[in-house]
């Protein structure tokens, strides 16, 4: 069935102008610096204990992980075109390898230029849109579907724009992985699992998605979690519009998930003392909903491009984020590597001494945690009357959001430890370890939507004096200035988000969601050193045992 599936899209690759790269230099140079790009990534082996596990649990794993492969083709297809016409053509199996982190010859982490010749920078709307469409051509046409996450926007026979439903685009390897889910969910002793598995089978048959992300809001006792089908927009960087294939398999982490067990329950009282005007805090974010805490077993897609995902906040449905709210699930495994082997050795570089004590791995993981729990708060519908926050501010409203997160995730820790609820450490850690992941998460490049999140928080920082560059190149944070900033930039981002202010958003990001010079120095001064850019998987049925 594989090889069908790749023939399937290789022929829609063919149909649609995508072409083979010319071959490569094969001298040493170009090995050094295929081999230095490949060595940027740190190898982890995605493994924990499964023996605990029932045998039908383990064996909706192996079904499982045979989906996410699936979903792993239809990314390359987003992402790229035909995977196996691009590997064929290159021998260097240093370039070879980069390209399969990057699913394509575009450089994530460096702004998607490309480093196999015979190809121009990736373009902005990835392999969702047709290859010669103008953004003037897609605005002027009429068709409600254009704008649908779940369509892929191709000519017809004449040349006309048209709208394909992913059920029909991607017909047979959705039939394929709804078929194994549904062979999984026969196995599924958790009624939660087995409902999820069946009803979301279904939606990859039919692009009505949001019956299984209920489904998945009320999956709450299951030890497995199968996050898959078309999810996030980030891949789409011309409008945000296209939702790109991905899969996470996940085992629960008992003892961590009990730890936040208690935090849901008081997000209506957090939304309501966010620092801004009652209108834009007005909307109450839904508690029905859990923070969990996971090993990551299995990475596929679009969350297995370029730098990996360490947390998750779904659905990103804002009616569900109303009615029930979202899942936050915490991937430990994962995070933890980033923070022993990224982390920590870049603040004994750029963090001044007597500050290093406050970094962290808790902090680092409450960070994360409630950078999570912030994207289910906040507004998401405008209250100008221009319906959504993400439909209101468009191409610009991811990098708006990440930011958003970043921040009000830091300021729900702060006012967490004040009211008492978290004990451990101080929040000086959390600030400390938070502004020093400024310099971690900057090295994935400005270009993403989590990179101009970053400069977007560091400019605010330096114009509202949070920190001090030192002679010795060292920052140190100043925790007053830094916890005032934390509100007054959170207050400012729920305003454009509230307003939809298209233009404001647009000017902020472009004038300041851009990397510094003294940013770009101090990134240079970390890569020359041997410490990891991100993390790339060892994975898979074997690594696990099964």
């Amino acid at each position: 069935m594989k090889r069908t599936i790749q023939l399937a899209l290789a022929g829609m690759m063919m149909a649609i102008g995508f072409h083979a790269c010319a071959p490569q230099p094969d001298n040493d140079e170009f090995t050094e610096q295929m081999k230095e790009r490949v060595d940027n990534f740190e190898e982890v082996t995605l493994s924990t204990d499964l023996s605990w596990l029932s045998e039908n649990e383990r064996e909706i794993i192996r079904i499982l992980m045979e989906a996410a492969d699936i979903m792993d083709d239809i990314f390359w297809m987003q992402s790229y075109g035909d995977k196996d016409a691009l590997l064929d053509n290159i021998d260097n199996p240093y370039a070879k390898e980069y390209v399969k982190i990057n699913y394509g010859p575009w450089d994530r982490l460096e702004a998607n230029t490309a480093f196999i010749n015979g190809y121009d920078d990736k373009p902005l709307g990835a392999n969702f849109y047709p290859s010669d469409m103008t953004r003037e051509e897609f605005e002027a046409w009429d068709e409600p579907a254009k704008t649908s996450l779940y369509t892929l926007i191709r000519r017809d026979e004449e040349g006309n724009l048209k709208a394909i439903p992913y059920s029909e685009a991607y017909k047979e390897q959705h039939e394929e992985a709804a078929r194994l889910m549904r062979k999984a969910a026969e196995l599924a002793e958790d009624p939660g699992l087995k409902n999820y598995l069946q009803v979301r089978a279904e939606a990859l048959l039919t692009d009505d998605y949001q019956p299984s992300d209920f489904a998945w809001m009320e999956m709450k006792e299951s030890n497995i979690d199968f996050i898959v089908g078309p999810i996030e927009n980030y891949e789409d960087r011309l409008f945000g519009h296209k939702a790109a294939h991905e899969a996470f398999i996940l085992v629960k982490d008992m003892e961590w998930s009990e730890q936040l067990e208690k935090f849901n329950d008081m997000l209506p009282q957090l939304q309501a003392g966010l620092p801004v005007a009652p209108e834009y805090k007005a909307e109450e974010p839904g508690t029905d909903a859990d923070m969990n805490v996971y090993y990551a077993i299995y990475y596929a897609g679009d969350c297995n491009a370029g730098t990996k995902t360490i947390a998750i906040n779904l659905p990103n449905d804002p009616h569900i984020h109303l009615t029930v709210g979202s899942r936050k699930l915490q991937l430990k495994n994962s995070m933890k590597a980033k923070f022993d082997q990224i982390l920590v050795p870049i603040t004994e570089i750029l963090i001044d001494e007597s500050q290093r004590d406050h970094i962290t791995f808790d902090a680092f993981f409450e960070n994360t945690t409630f950078h999570e729990v912030a994207h289910g708060m906040g507004v998401k519908e405008t209250i100008t009357g221009k319906g959504s926050v993400r439909e209101a501010l468009q191409e610009y409203y991811s990098a708006i959001e990440e930011a958003k997160a970043d921040i009000m995730g830091l300021y729900l820790v702060t006012q967490l430890y004040e009211m008492g609820e978290i004990t451990s450490g101080e929040v000086m850690d959390n600030y400390v370890t938070f502004f020093a992941g400024i310099f971690r998460s900057s090295r994935f490049g400005a270009s993403s939507a989590h990179g101009m999140a970053n400069m977007l928080n560091m400019k605010y920082f330096a114009d509202n004096e949070a920190f001090v560059y030192q002679d010795d190149g060292t920052y140190k944070v100043n925790f007053e200035e830094m916890k005032t900033a934390v509100s007054s930039l959170l207050e400012k981002i729920l305003i454009i988000q509230g307003d939809g202010d298209y233009e404001t958003a647009k000017k902020w990001v472009e004038e300041d969601g851009v990397m510094t010079d003294q940013l770009r120095q101090n990134l240079e001064q970390v890569n020359a050193t041997d410490i990891p850019i991100d993390i790339v998987f060892n994975q898979g049925k074997e690594v696990l045992g099964l």
